[in-house]
C-alpha cells in the first residue's frame, strides 16, 4: 500500500509542504491498516461465545477504527495545512490506538484476533508519534 500512498503524495501538485513525506506516508498507511484491523476485530469479537464479556473491547475497536479512518483521510488531504488541527487529530488517534491496544492485549491470550489488533494499534500509535515529532 505504501507504494500507492507515496505515489499519490509525490504526484500531488502542492506536494507535502514541510511535512516529512516518508513519515506522512507511513502514518497514513498505519491509520488505514489499523481502521481495517479494528473493524475486523470487533466483528470477530461479536462472533465469540463470550461476546458480553467483550463489549468494552468491541466499543474500543469501533471507536479506534473510526478515529484511525478519519485521521488517515485528514492526513491524505494536501490542499491546505492547519497544523493545530493535524496535531489534535494525531493526538486523538494516538490516544484511541493506545486504549484499544490495552483492551485487546487483555484478551490476546485467548483471542488471536485481539493480539493482531493490539499489534496494529501499537504500530499506528507509534506512526502518529513519529509524525507528531517530525512536525516539530
Amino acid at each position: 500500500m505504501t507504494h500507492h500512498v507515496d505515489a499519490m503524495l509525490k504526484t500531488h501538485p502542492q506536494g507535502t509542504g514541510t511535512i516529512d513525506q516518508a513519515k506522512l506516508a507511513a502514518c497514513i498507511e498505519a491509520c488505514f491498516e489499523c481502521a481495517q484491523t479494528c473493524t475486523a476485530c470487533a466483528d470477530a469479537c461479536l462472533a465469540e461465545d463470550m461476546v458480553a464479556e467483550l463489549r468494552d473491547c468491541i466499543r474500543t475497536d469501533l471507536d479506534c477504527a473510526d478515529i484511525c479512518a478519519a485521521t488517515g483521510a485528514v492526513l491524505t488531504r494536501q490542499t491546505g495545512e492547519n497544523t493545530a488541527v493535524l496535531r489534535a487529530q494525531l493526538e486523538a488517534c494516538r490516544t484511541a490506538c493506545s486504549a484499544c491496544a490495552e483492551d485487546c492485549e487483555q484478551h490476546a491470550g485467548m483471542h488471536e484476533h485481539c493480539k493482531v489488533c493490539a499489534e496494529a494499534c501499537r504500530r499506528c500509535e507509534q506512526a502518529c508519534a513519529d509524525l507528531l515529532a517530525a512536525l516539530g
